[in-house]
């Protein structure tokens, strides 16, 4: 990701260098200063892409043109540009050329406008660089809330298989913190769109007063406030994929201008009247239900019929509590992988999480799992370590003290996440293993304390009441 505000100015004129090298020091703000004809050895000095923010190329460039903006791609294709000057971005560029063009800024620039255009392009940055990221170092079907062998999680895998290279809207739905961006992400990636940029805009975080502006950008003077010229967001994504999250929370005047966009393809900038085609996937998501605010007349009808073409339900973690065991073990290897703690969870720990409701779902579980990396680091947990909240089983708290952490070595006889078998190629019915799993250990327990029940339970850790309950589940004899 973009880490400072170090921008390069691309100049031929010596003395609009000089000037602009002075207002650059008075504004406090880094810029190096080269010529076009210096490009191509400032390039080979920063072969990296000189970790900029943001370019400038001033309309006296003799070269520019999309060549020149085509050479700083291939350089660094994260950095934003912006033009000082009036000259404009001719019809003829590129699409993905010109979506890098973010805006522009007057040659008697100030401070407020150039901070604006380095707000944009920082950005512009960070949206490519994590596009980049998410591609470069993990395959897809490991994004976290895909773990699983559930049919819930299956039967999503199958429609986003269906719908991911095609052209068409998709509308997730789905508590909140199930993982709906991850889907979404997931369907660009495996589109036909996935070297274009993926953007996402919360509609509910955007006051909605800005929004018009933030997904469709203005013009110099549109408003108060308009400083400068913005690209918006469907420029940012133009031959990629934007993303609606929470889509319910948009006020229905904007509601008429994305259905809009979805019908005629194109839309005009907040004070301009020209009309801008746009190329852009909209995938669109709520936890609200849509139906509902219909009737209420909180939502358009036709547009969303617009966004339902294909819609995925996205389960509920308390709906898929078989895949607990396997999420919890990629959240752990992520923390790991990213150095940063780990964790283990006995069987009776993971058992406790099964049970519990997640109201959060996906996120509530993943900041869990983070909590006891940071509370008890590379140790393994049991029942008493985790919050009063999750535990849903019964531990004897002599043979656990509370709150305290078997190590490693001492808890060779525990089954935690790393002595989890591989799982088959054909897959398994997680429910029917765990019981059978539980079952067992139970049966062993009572063989090795000679039907003595106390004595099993002990060996389990669990009360006796609870072991005989168990006994009479699962019909086991002494």
């Amino acid at each position: 990701m973009c880490r400072n505000n170090k921008l390069l100015i691309l100049e031929d004129d010596a003395q609009r260098t000089s000037t602009f090298r002075a207002i650059f020091d008075f504004l406090g703000e880094e810029g190096h200063f080269i010529s076009t004809t210096g490009l191509d050895e400032h390039i080979a000095q920063e072969p990296e892409g000189g970790d900029y923010v943001l370019i400038l190329i001033s309309e006296h460039c003799t070269d520019w043109g999309e060549s020149l903006v085509e050479k700083i791609h291939a350089w660094n294709d994260e950095v934003a540009i912006a033009l000082i000057g009036e000259k404009p971005v001719t019809d003829g560029f590129d699409p993905l050329l010109k979506c890098k063009v973010i805006g522009a800024i007057d040659v008697a620039m100030t401070y407020n406008p150039l901070l604006d255009l380095i707000h944009r392009a920082r950005l512009y940055c960070e949206a490519q660089s994590a596009n980049k990221k998410h591609s470069q170092q993990r395959p897809v079907h490991l994004f976290r809330s895909l773990v699983g062998t559930s049919r819930e999680v299956q039967n999503v895998r199958e429609m986003m298989s269906q719908v991911a290279d095609k052209e068409v809207s998709v509308l997730i739905t789905g508590e909140s913190g199930t993982g709906k961006e991850v889907v979404a992400r997931n369907l660009h990636y495996h589109s036909d769109r996935r070297e274009k940029p993926f953007v996402p805009v919360n509609c509910g975080a955007i006051p909605a007063e800005l929004l018009e502006s933030e997904l469709f950008g203005h013009e110099k003077g549109a408003f108060t406030g308009a400083i400068s010229a913005r690209a918006g967001r469907f420029e940012l994504a133009e031959g990629g994929t934007l993303f609606l999250d929470e889509i319910g929370d948009m006020p229905l005047n904007m509601q008429v201008k994305i259905l809009r966009v979805l019908q005629e393809r194109c839309y005009e900038r907040v004070g301009s009247n020209k009309t801008v085609a746009t190329n852009v996937r909209i995938i669109a998501a709520t936890h609200r239900n849509l139906e509902t605010m219909i009737d209420e007349g909180k939502f358009r009808e036709d547009l969303y019929y617009r966004l339902n073409v294909f819609p995925i339900e996205l389960p509920a973690l308390k709906d898929r509590a078989e895949d607990i065991p396997l999420l919890v073990n990629e959240l752990v290897s992520r923390m790991e992988s990213e150095n940063r703690g780990s964790v283990r969870f006995n069987s009776a720990a993971i058992l406790s999480l099964c049970r519990h409701e997640w109201s959060g779902n996906i996120r509530e579980l993943a900041n869990l799992v983070e909590r006891m990396a940071i509370m008890h680091p590379f140790a393994v947990a049991g029942v008493t370590d985790l919050p009063v909240k999750y535990r849903h089983v019964d531990v004897l708290e002599e043979d656990f003290g509370a709150g305290q952490v078997q190590p490693e070595a001492k808890s060779t006889t525990m089954v935690s996440m790393g002595d989890t078998p591989l799982l088959p190629d054909q897959g398994i019915d997680l429910r029917d293993y765990l019981t059978s799993l539980e079952k067992g250990l139970i049966q062993q327990a009572l063989n090795d304390s000679g039907g003595v029940v106390a004595r099993a339970a002990e060996r389990l850790s669990i009360r006796r009441t609870t072991l005989v309950e168990k006994m009479r589940k699962y019909d086991l004899q002494r």
